[in-house]
């Protein structure tokens, strides 16, 4: 799949499924990493928190509830976010825009989510140097993300997504992950599969 109609298909798969999210199959499949990552966030005491790829809040939304935090929220969907300021009122600050230029000051955040969003990413290496870029130094960047058991099936299912109807562009193993992640200056921490097909892992920069 071409890189710019990637992100329009992810824009379009977010616009229509938001209202249904929680009961969708994306959202049943990311429920399964949520306490791993609000409680990596939490370890943190971070003052500083943003959820790139937020979707309808449902992170944020927990960690509204045990952290003092400024929290801020950013997503592709416009009908995503417009249903994350109705659950999260004017206590999260919330945009609409894209991960490869972020709309925030340098070295603004303690700690970055990522949770499934990197894989709908077509440039990974402009969105981390963003990451980077706004992102404190010794922040922490916490990635949660859909994987796979096996490399043969990671490179089976790598090879069908151009078919994808949701705009996911790529799905990462650990050591291709782990590569990334150093070829930009973090230092990956704390792998963990969450089950079969998802991970969670924090990276800190350096």
């Amino acid at each position: 799949m071409k890189k710019e109609k990637a992100k329009q298909v992810t824009k379009k798969h977010f616009d229509e499924s938001a209202k249904d999210y929680n009961n969708s199959y994306d959202g049943k499949f990311v429920k399964c990493m949520y306490d791993e990552i609000v409680e990596r966030v939490l370890t943190a005491n971070p003052k500083s928190i943003l959820d790139l790829g937020c979707g309808n809040g449902n992170v944020l939304e927990k960690i509204k509830l045990k952290s003092d935090a400024d929290l801020y929220g950013l997503d592709l969907s416009e009908n995503m976010i417009e249903l994350a300021k109705e659950k999260l009122g004017t206590r999260v600050e919330l945009k609409v825009g894209d991960a490869e230029q972020l709309p925030y000051d340098d070295n603004q955040f303690d700690v970055i989510i990522c949770n499934a969003s990197f894989h709908h990413y077509p440039n990974p290496d402009q969105v981390l140097r963003e990451i980077r870029r706004v992102l404190k130094p010794n922040g922490t960047l916490v990635l949660g993300d859909p994987t796979a058991p096996f490399e043969w099936y990671l490179k089976f299912l790598n090879w069908g997504l151009k078919w994808s109807n949701s705009g996911d562009y790529r799905i990462y193993g650990k050591k291709e992950i782990h590569e990334l992640l150093s070829k930009h200056g973090f230092k990956v921490l704390d792998w963990k599969k969450i089950n079969y097909r998802a991970f969670v892992i924090n990276a800190s920069g350096i």
